[in-house]
């Protein structure tokens, strides 16, 4: 049986804590809602040293989008944040000229088995 990838509220809380401040900021309620069940499938894998971008879904690479694709450019007070959203769903979160991000240390309490080290993709 595959394993879901990890939450991203279980690897950056800070993050997604400050995801959902900026949706609301901007008026995107439904966004700052799901922002909380996005999964870490896998960093972009660009190698640039100030990307720290995370996709939430599965995707062909250099492929666009399509139909039902809009981003959304949030105002962070640092560095640039923008997400990749496909018909309401956050497909992918873009993380440039940020300070690294904090990693919680320990995986956050749950189900039996939730306390297992988890492989993060890459």
């Amino acid at each position: 049986m595959k394993q879901e990838p990890p939450l991203v509220r279980a690897v950056h809380p800070e993050l997604i804590e400050e995801l959902a401040a900026l949706l609301e900021a901007e008026g995107e309620r439904e966004l700052a809602i799901c922002v909380w069940d996005v999964r870490l499938v896998g960093a972009c894998g660009c190698g640039d040293d100030f990307c720290q971008s995370i996709r939430t879904a599965e995707h062909p690479q250099g492929q666009p989008y399509g139909p039902g694709h809009r981003c959304v450019p949030l105002l962070p007070s640092s560095g640039d944040l923008i997400l990749d959203v496909v018909n309401g769903r956050i497909v992918y979160i873009e993380i440039l000229g940020r300070p690294p991000l904090p990693r919680r240390a320990q995986p956050e309490q749950g189900p039996p088995g939730a306390g297992q080290q988890v492989d993060l993709p890459v």
